[in-house]
């Protein structure tokens, strides 16, 4: 039995395609976890489920598509049910608010907030008949800290904050805990070409007092203890794994005579 207390699990990750996706799934199978890869895109996830092994599979899902989500969760449930959900797909539009499409809107939050909801009573649907069970989503600081060009996405995100906490509030006397990981700068497939130029990468990495870019690991290890029954006590929170970026906004504002 590892520390996580994880093992024999049976973990459910959507948008496991993704990078932070990959690094949770391989996460919570180097604890002898049993993964459940949930992606658009199953030819994204076949391969990995066949990497880390421990009778890891794929399913293909469209968390827009309530049907979808219901199929997979129903083969899950018959494959002995889901102890453990992570709420991590998710979907980017750019775009201000003056001029964002309700399509493009309503894709967002299809996806970011109907989908993690859907996802929760799907799956969540087994851990109350059992008495037991967790929900991590991942969020992130734009849920908290508005982003020019992405008012959709910071909504969404915003929106996850608060079902989260509505549903360690009203699940939580059945057995089932919420929490939250919020990611600031992450390096991922989808932000690398922010990072190939190596100017706005050295200015990233300056607006963060750590001096680094995340990676989708430092997201996997937070939701790996969050899913884990030594954190057995945590519902209803949000945790910040930015580096301490948002921490810095008092030091933009200008202040003569000190350093």
């Amino acid at each position: 039995m590892s520390w996580l207390g994880l093992d024999g699990k049976t973990i459910v990750v959507t948008g496991a395609g993704g990078g932070i996706g990959q690094a949770l799934a391989r996460a919570f199978a180097g604890e002898g976890a049993r993964v459940v890869l949930i992606d658009r895109d199953e030819a994204r996830t076949a391969p990995l489920a066949a990497e880390i092994g421990n009778g890891a599979f794929a399913l293909a899902c469209d968390l827009s598509k309530a049907g979808e989500i219901a199929a997979a969760a129903e083969r899950v449930e018959a494959a002995g049910g889901a102890d453990i959900l992570v709420n991590n797909a998710g979907i980017l539009r750019p775009g201000p608010l003056e001029s964002v499409s309700q399509a493009d809107w309503s894709a967002m939050l299809a996806v970011n907030l109907t989908g993690y909801l859907a996802a929760a009573q799907a799956f969540g649907k087994g851990m109350i008949a059992r008495g037991q069970g967790a929900l991590v989503h991942v969020a992130s600081i734009a849920g908290s800290q508005p982003q020019p060009a992405s008012g959709a996405y910071s909504a969404s995100k915003a929106a996850i904050l608060m079902l989260s906490r509505q549903l360690a509030c009203e699940w939580g006397p059945k057995g089932i805990r919420s929490n939250t990981v919020s990611p600031g700068l992450v390096r991922t497939p989808l932000s690398e070409p922010f990072y190939r130029d190596a100017e706005v990468r050295a200015r990233r990495e300056a607006m963060v007092p750590l001096g680094r870019i995340a990676g989708p690991q430092d997201m996997a290890d937070v939701a790996l203890f969050l899913a884990s029954p030594r954190a057995a006590y945590v519902s209803g929170q949000d945790i910040v794994v930015d580096g301490g970026l948002s921490q810095t906004l008092m030091g933009l504002v200008p202040r003569p005579g000190y350093a």
